[in-house]
């Protein structure tokens, strides 16, 4: 038991010490060392309107991690300060000192625009510096050494750095970078896609950085010279372009998407490109031919059921879930999320939009949205009348993936940090892969609870305060769960654990291998089936709503008027009471109904026990008068069968006897008597033959003598003729053999 609870202490070091690393102070130094004439600097260069947000105000993530490392991105350095959470914090003297270390990776060519998104490639070799005016790519450094660090350990390495599109972003000042994000193969060179906001995609790669290896053009401006298409004319002048992108998974596409004729399969990943109208728009990228090739720009996929708003007109992110098939989530600035499945398309559907690009393109997929969440983006804060509080407050969010679990993914906007988990995509994708009369899978999918949210952190807890949106965050996969760390737009570092319903369970070791022979636990069986006490305990306690972390802005002169305070009060202990307490008390009720329920079914089966007991006691009892029975018969039994022995001996005895003494011959002794008169005429038959025989004996000796002489001819026999004289001589010699033997048995009769 101690070396259990030693174990967990470990794991839970890092969460205790990493908020007070060094490298946080440090940051917080440089934060505060930031002049005013350095921030509208920095206005001035980074946003691209005057509607836009101030730099403050932007959502940003500056961290990410793997292999045990968190990188965080220090914009007054330019550089990477890298902080080892194993180890930190170790017992003894080393504690002070593993909070002390880190390493410093150094731009050579540091980047002269604000950075607000940082992401590691598929290859985690290099990491893009993502900015609004720009875009760099950071190489990382070799490793080696004891703990495998930077360049053996290095406290500063000097990292070298490559611009992307330099000449295309100085040279174009009106535009900016909307997304960035890596072509997701890994097999291939890094390349990374950019979406601009002259509504064009285009694909780059590390070894030409300022030439693009394909671009995409989401406008029809090339176009509208050849076709005249009105509609999308008219959606253009109002100013409708590509908000955002994600790639889906590699798989197999149409033949006819890349123009291509052959029967050779052509695989691509599908790119879902998002517009700020809510419409999507789907072609597939492969760059495994050179130069590489995208197909057909086909949409807007139809969305069904459909709405009238076409699910709003201020959508701001897509991600796609690496699921088969594809999942979609589409993000408002409203705070709402739709999660689509990508299925093929119906007949009924109208596949010739006049939006869609090429009217001559095949049955493109559909978007089934098959649920909606709407995210409380500020606190919903009960008034005097007991109302909610209305808040149009909106601002865009963004989407991430988790690194470990496929069915979770995470929200980022300025006034807060929300986790969202679907529990029932293997559900789908078992209703998907059955049969189509299998209605059981499609029961289990509608009774299916919906997807887990989690407010993690709430940063305008208050409608007087302005909302101080996060740096950064990364999710953790420790041995007690999962585990996010936050970076707060002060430096401050928070680390809440996720929800363990949604993380998938561990794969299993390859020793253990499924035995027939060994019987599995009733209890575990009882759990696993749908309907279990365990599952209906975890629906009941399942909360809608919950209270985050709250965090307030920079604004310390400021404080919050007491009747917000007040009604932010009423709305944690409201949310305590209806989403902990009471949902609590209803578990504890049908606990407790299940424990008397339970101790009913045990003193019955107790009493079935004892009665069992008492019956296989008489039981018993009578098997073993049985088998003494039993004994006591086999003793008998064959003691009456030697008596019936002795009996059966002693009756033919006198039957034997019987029969001797009778005065009259019995049959048998008749037919002996007749056997008997027969032999003497036998005897004289038989005597006849053998004269005859000696007879012709004699004779053929004394015909021998004759014709033998010293000049006889020589007669030679065939074959044939000496086979059958053999077997005549064969014969003759079995026939004497048998009247001799008849002889001796006659002879032998008469003496008697």
């Amino acid at each position: 038991m101690a070396t259990a609870e030693a174990s967990v202490g470990d794991c839970e070091l890092w969460q205790t010490w990493l908020p007070n690393h060094v490298v946080f102070s440090r940051l917080r130094e440089g934060l505060k060392h930031l002049s005013p004439a350095d921030a509208e600097k920095q206005v001035s260069s980074s946003l691209p309107s005057p509607s836009a947000l101030p730099p403050q105000f932007l959502t940003r993530n500056l961290v990410f991690g793997f292999g045990g490392e968190l990188f965080l991105w220090d914009g007054e350095g330019s550089a990477f300060l890298v902080v080892r959470l194993r180890g930190l914090g170790g017992r003894g003297a080393g504690e002070e000192l593993s909070l002390s270390q880190y390493q410093r990776l150094l731009c050579i060519n540091p980047p002269l625009f604000e950075i607000y998104q940082v992401l590691l490639s598929p290859t985690q070799h290099h990491v893009a510096l993502i900015g609004i005016k720009g875009l760099m790519v950071l190489e990382l450094p070799k490793r080696w050494g004891k703990n495998s660090e930077f360049e053996g350990g290095k406290a500063t390495v000097n990292c070298s750095t490559t611009p992307i599109a330099e000449r295309f972003f100085t040279s174009s000042t009106s535009l900016t970078l909307k997304h960035a994000a890596w072509y997701p193969s890994e097999m291939l060179d890094p390349h990374i896609v950019l979406l601009t906001s002259d509504n064009v995609i285009r694909i780059y790669s590390l070894r030409e950085p300022q030439t693009p290896a394909k671009v995409i053009v989401l406008s029809e401006a090339e176009e509208e010279s050849l076709i005249l298409n009105k509609g999308r004319a008219y959606t253009a002048s109002l100013g409708e372009t590509a908000v955002a992108f994600d790639f889906g998974p590699f798989a197999a596409v149409p033949k006819n998407t890349f123009g291509q004729k052959g029967k050779d399969e052509v695989v691509a990943y599908p790119l879902y490109i998002l517009y700020e109208n809510g419409e999507t728009f789907l072609t597939y990228v492969s760059l495994l031919q050179s130069p590489g090739t995208v197909g057909k720009l086909l949409g807007p996929l139809p969305m069904h059921p459909a709405a009238e708003d076409n699910y709003g007109y201020d959508a701001c992110a897509i991600l796609c879930l690496p699921c088969v098939p594809n999942i979609l989530v589409i993000a408002t600035e409203s705070g709402m999320l739709y999660h689509c499945v990508v299925l093929e398309g119906e007949e009924e559907d109208d596949q010739t939009s006049e939006k869609s690009w090429d009217f001559r393109a095949e049955a493109i997929p559909s978007l089934y949205v098959f649920e909606c969440v709407e995210l409380e983006l500020a606190l919903k804060l009960a008034s005097g009348e007991d109302d909610p509080f209305d808040s149009d407050f909106s601002c865009p969010i963004k989407l991430h993936r988790d690194p470990k679990c496929p069915s979770r993914y995470h929200c980022t906007h300025e006034a807060g940090v929300h986790s969202v988990g679907l529990t029932w995509i293997h559900k789908l994708q078992k209703f998907l892969g059955s049969d189509e009369e299998d209605k059981d899978s499609l029961q289990e999918l509608a009774t299916e609870q919906k997807c887990f949210v989690e407010h993690i952190l709430c940063t305008k807890p208050l409608p007087c305060r302005q909302p101080a949106p996060i740096r950064g965050f990364w999710i953790v996969p420790d041995i007690m769960g999962p585990t996010m760390i936050c970076i707060t737009s002060t430096y401050e570092c928070l680390i809440r654990p996720l929800l363990s319903t949604v993380h998938p369970a561990s794969p299993p070791l390859l020793c253990t291998q499924e035995d027939a022979k060994v019987a599995e636990s009733p209890l575990r069986i009882l759990a696993e089936t749908p309907d279990s006490f365990e599952k209906h305990i975890r629906s009941i306690l399942q909360r809608s709503a919950a209270n985050p972390a709250f965090l307030k802005s920079s604004e310390k002169d400021l404080a919050p008027p007491p009747e917000e305070c007040l009604q932010l009060i009423s709305r944690a202990t409201q949310v305590f009471r209806e989403q902990y307490i009471l949902k609590q008390d209803l578990a504890k009720e049908e606990i407790q109904r299940r424990v008397k329920l339970l101790c009913d079914q045990k003193k019955k089966q107790l009493e079935d026990l004892n009665y069992c007991r008492e019956e296989s006691l008489i039981s018993y009892a009578i098997r073993k008068s049985l088998r003494e029975m039993a004994e006591r018969l086999a003793d008998k039994y064959e003691e009456a069968k030697e008596k019936q022995e002795d009996i059966m001996n002693r009756m033919k005895k006198v039957l034997h006897s019987f029969h001797s003494q009778l005065p009259v011959l019995s049959d048998s002794e008749r037919d002996m008597k007749k056997e008997l008169q027969l032999i003497p005429d036998q005897l004289r038959h038989l005597g006849n033959a053998i004269r005859q025989v000696t007879m012709k004996k004699d004779y053929q000796q004394r015909k021998m003598e004759k014709v033998q002489s010293p000049q006889k001819p020589t007669i030679t026999l065939s074959a044939y003729q000496r086979k059958c004289i053999q077997s005549v001589l064969k014969e003759e010699g079995e026939h004497i053999r048998e009247m001799v033997k008849q002889i001796n048995d006659i002879r032998n009769h008469v003496n008697f």
